[in-house]
């Protein structure tokens, strides 16, 4: 272990350690007051102004135009150190692979001719805090320092070396480093170029305005994650993140995304914190076990999360149920899986897209000992590399390490691989090269080396030519950078196999740039399995079912059956099978017969009567009730296609309405007919004066205040429940449901029905009663008699519909024989009625003109009379006879 290296100020040594992480308060509202962060750096920095040239533990390499370089060099240092142990890859590889693009820059003649590049290179230790302590030197030259008071001993101005001018910054690693960093070097507008950096946060151009980054944000890589997961029909997933930025950030915009796109569900959100406590892990995996369907797992971590992750998974005995999507972090690592290869496979990882840059491999297998002097941190790389000691004055051999000879290769006596952000570090250098060069061409026109203009480079001017470049960099591929700074995004999506391949292993099976190319025919999942496994909260419903789902999880329902006669309608509602009727069934025929040959036989006999409408016939049959009782009539015809039409919420209001009316109105006019011949013929046999209300007007009116009734019934039934239709499925249920039908029918119930004509069939019977009452009254007088047959005769046809309409409950053919009973009665009833009452006055009137005229020349009156007087003589002697004796009156008429 190398000893803790000394700070970068020598004069705060003594309270270095203390003051670093509390030297600035963490409110960021502290980052927007430069006069107090001046003044701060002021008191840091003052008392190290006159040995500012001396920075032991950073690389300086000389140039007219200077670069930043932040780089992990080393990792975390133990609790009250800063640093830790040396980072080989992600530290010195990429460290050296900003010193080889600076050789190749310099060494370029098209490239920024006569400008050398130099560089300070710092090394962050992993630390934000730490880093940001360090980063202060880039800024150092931009403070404007009073020494107008600074004396020296012999009372002489000193002299104080001009820090150099950083114009650029190529880093940081760490996105909480390079937010930190970036916090500061915005106040002092110095443009940051990052080349591992992939916090979406620092995507906000309002905070983080002077930062660009080479490589793409995570908020891509979300995206890229959310098209595999669909593209794999998942829907329903959990995801995991190591506590920190990176974890955080990327499960966020992964979350953000899906929910924008629609359609996919997180189960669990997981967060694995910085230091787990044993049996954290185990607990994890209870957690994800608690959604066992989402089998899909997205996971934000670092390496070791994702190692003891899939360990845990193995003692749970739960080898092959989570599928992993990961994250760059996993990539194509085999560090992350060793050991736990069985549970990894089939995991989808993904990694920016990136090329191995041979150039720099032939420069970095090169380096020694001898020729890299430059590079301060190479002998501890050394040292780590080759498992070696080398000797210092004053220490000590370890004797259990062998003494380094020098004569050692990278590559040769060590493995060695190229770092994979290599190729974004060099492309960072690049970037900053080619703004520089558009920079100086535009500034200084035909100058060699650097002019007034650019002496100093001007940040915000600078940060406006690297959002403007675009070159092919290291890889072949295009470097440029949106309005936010960020790189496009280019990934590699690869899957770890394990069987049917010779090299068992992390396999490429598609790319995302901007949108997804995945060859799903290459993948395969646990044991060779080429099925996709699902990951979804519910299955799909089979058909005839739909979807109840379930609240506040749009991905998770329970399936319903469409219960009875109902079909899926969509995949949410289950609708009343439709039902299609016409009236060209063959049950409908012998009812519709009837009907038209009834409305025309009635049409017939109004015709007839308003054409002879002043004959004797006509006016003996009293023409103002006989056109109420024969609309009637039509009435009760018509109601027969209404019965058969297509039930609707018009149908079935006009059904309500006529269904009682034909025949309420058909039973009022004879009842008001009967009932006045009965009230005749009973004050003929007390006296002389005629009873009242027998004109044609009262006639009229008694009908009307007798149907009104119906009326106003069936308008307070519209009220209370208005018409529509149902299907009803139970009426028509055969044993075989293939056969099964739904009937499509009014709101109308059986009884609802019977309540309908139960009016009118109260008028009847009282007609009737009525009808008996008077069957003593002379044949000729008002159709007494036939008023009579009528009735018995309708009474006969409803007495029989009873049965027949109620006796068929249980049949399949319920609604079609009930129908066809009903209409048939009715329109048996209303023939009837016209058939005694109306036919043989029209056959008289047609075809035997010569009766219709006054008998024997009498004067109509005398006609009355004598009937009167016959009808009264026979109603005495009857009840004369039935008394036990006759009685002679006097005839009173004469």
């Amino acid at each position: 272990m190398t000893p803790p290296l000394p700070p970068p100020f020598p004069h705060l040594h003594h309270h270095h350690h203390h003051q670093s992480a509390a030297s600035f308060p963490p409110s960021r509202s502290s980052w927007h007051r430069p006069t107090w962060l001046l003044w701060m750096l002021w008191a840091w920095l003052s008392p190290a102004w006159a040995h500012q040239h001396s920075h032991p533990h950073s690389i300086k390499i000389p140039g007219d135009i200077t670069l930043g370089g932040l780089f992990p060099v080393h990792a975390k240092g133990p609790s009250g150190l800063p640093c830790g142990e040396i980072k080989k890859e992600k530290g010195i590889h990429r460290m050296e692979a900003m010193l080889y693009a600076l050789d190749q820059i310099n060494s370029d003649p098209d490239l920024l001719p006569n400008i050398t590049l130099g560089a300070r290179i710092l090394d962050t230790c992993s630390r934000d805090t730490y880093a940001l302590e360090q980063s202060l030197t880039f800024v150092q030259a931009l403070i404007q320092k009073d020494t107008s008071d600074i004396r020296c001993s012999n009372g002489e101005q000193p002299i104080i070396r001009k820090p150099e001018r950083v114009v650029g910054v190529i880093g940081a690693s760490a996105s909480s480093v390079s937010i930190m960093v970036a916090n500061v070097l915005r106040l002092f507008e110095i443009p940051q170029i990052s080349y591992a950096s992939t916090a979406p946060e620092l995507s906000d151009n309002n905070r983080y305005d002077f930062f660009s980054r080479v490589v793409p944000p995570d908020s891509y890589q979300a995206q890229a994650m959310v098209d595999i997961v669909k593209a794999l029909g998942w829907n329903y997933v959990s995801t995991l993140a190591s506590e920190g930025n990176y974890g955080e950030s990327g499960v966020d915009a992964f979350v953000q995304i899906s929910r924008e796109a629609g359609g996919l569900c997180i189960a669990q959100s997981i967060k694995i914190p910085r230091d787990p406590k044993p049996g954290e892990y185990d607990k994890l995996i209870k957690r994800l076990m608690e959604t066992p369907n989402a089998r899909g797992v997205i996971i934000f971590a670092n390496e070791d999360d994702i190692k003891q992750v899939l360990e845990a998974a193995k003692r749970a005995n739960l080898t092959g149920h989570f599928k992993f999507v990961g994250s760059d972090s996993w990539g194509a690592k085999s560090t992350p899986i060793l050991d736990h290869e069985d549970v990894a496979e089939g995991a989808v990882t993904i990694l920016p897209k990136r090329a191995s840059i041979e150039g720099f491999d032939q420069y970095f297998m090169s380096r020694s000992l001898e020729n890299n002097r430059r590079n301060i941190w190479f002998a501890e790389f050394w040292e780590d590399d080759f498992r070696c000691k080398l000797t210092r004055p004053g220490i000590k051999l370890d004797p259990e390490k062998k003494k380094c000879t020098g004569n050692e290769r990278i590559g040769r006596d060590t493995p060695y691989e190229q770092e994979g952000k290599v190729q974004f570090v060099i492309d960072a250098v690049y970037a900053m090269a080619h703004a520089l060069h558009n920079m100086h061409q535009d500034l200084c026109p035909g100058a060699i080396g650097v002019c007034d203009k650019m002496d100093p480079v001007e940040g915000r001017l600078l940060l406006s030519y690297i959002r403007s470049v675009n070159f092919n960099g290291s890889a072949g591929t295009g470097v440029l950078f949106n309005e936010n700074g960020d790189a496009p995004g280019r990934y590699d999506i690869f899957q770890y196999q394990m069987t049917n391949t010779s090299n068992p292993g992390y396999r490429v099976i598609g790319q995302w740039t901007n949108n997804l190319r995945l060859n799903v025919e290459e993948m395969q999942w646990s044991e060779g399995d080429r099925q996709i496994p699902d990951s979804v909260c519910s299955f799909p419903c089979r058909p005839g079912e739909r979807k109840k789902m379930v609240k506040g999880v749009p991905c998770c329902w329970h399936c319903e059956l469409c219960d009875g006669y109902q079909y899926q309608a969509d995949e949410f509602n289950c609708e009343m099978c439709p039902f299609d009727m016409s009236g060209t069934r063959p049950w409908a025929i012998i009812p519709l017969f009837l009907a038209i040959l009834g409305i025309v036989a009635t049409l017939s006999v109004i015709v007839t009567f308003i054409r002879f409408n002043d004959t004797p016939i006509v006016r003996a049959a009293g023409r103002e009730l006989s056109y109420v009782l024969l609309v009637g009539i039509f009435l009760i015809y018509f109601i027969t296609f209404l019965m058969i039409a297509e039930p609707g919420a018009v149908v079935c209001a006009f059904r309500r309405l006529l269904l009682g009316l034909g025949m309420c109105i058909t039973y009022s006019a004879m009842l008001t007919k009967t009932n006045r011949i009965y009230r005749i013929f009973e004050q003929g046999k007390k006296s002389v004066t005629p009873p009242k209300f027998i004109s044609p007007t009262s006639q009229l009116v008694i009908t009307f205040i007798l149907i009104s009734i119906q009326v106003v019934g069936v308008f307070i039934w519209f009220g209370v429940v208005p018409p529509h239709t149902t299907v009803d499925y139970e009426e028509q249920r055969p044993p075989n449901p293939e056969l099964a039908r739904g009937v499509l029918k009014c709101d109308m119930s059986d009884l609802s029905l019977i309540c309908c004509l139960s009016y009118s069939i109260v008028l009847m019977v009282t007609c009737t009663v009525y009808a008996v009452k008077s069957r003593g009254v002379p044949e000729t007088f008002n159709e007494a008699k036939p008023i009579g047959f009528t009735m018995y005769t309708t009474c006969i046809v409803w007495l029989a519909f009873v049965p027949i309409f109620f006796g068929t409950a249980q049949s399949t053919e319920k609604m079609f024989i009930q129908t066809t009973t009903l209409t048939v009665s009715m329109s048996l009833s209303a023939s009837v009625s016209l058939g005694m009452l109306y036919i043989p006055k029209v056959y008289v009137i047609i075809f035997h003109p010569e009766q219709n005229v006054q008998k024997r020349k009498r004067s109509f009156k005398a006609v009355v009379q004598a009937a009167t007087m016959s009808t009264r003589l026979s109603q005495k002697s009857n009840s004369d006879k039935q008394n036990g004796e006759t009685k002679i009156e006097p005839d009173r008429t004469q």
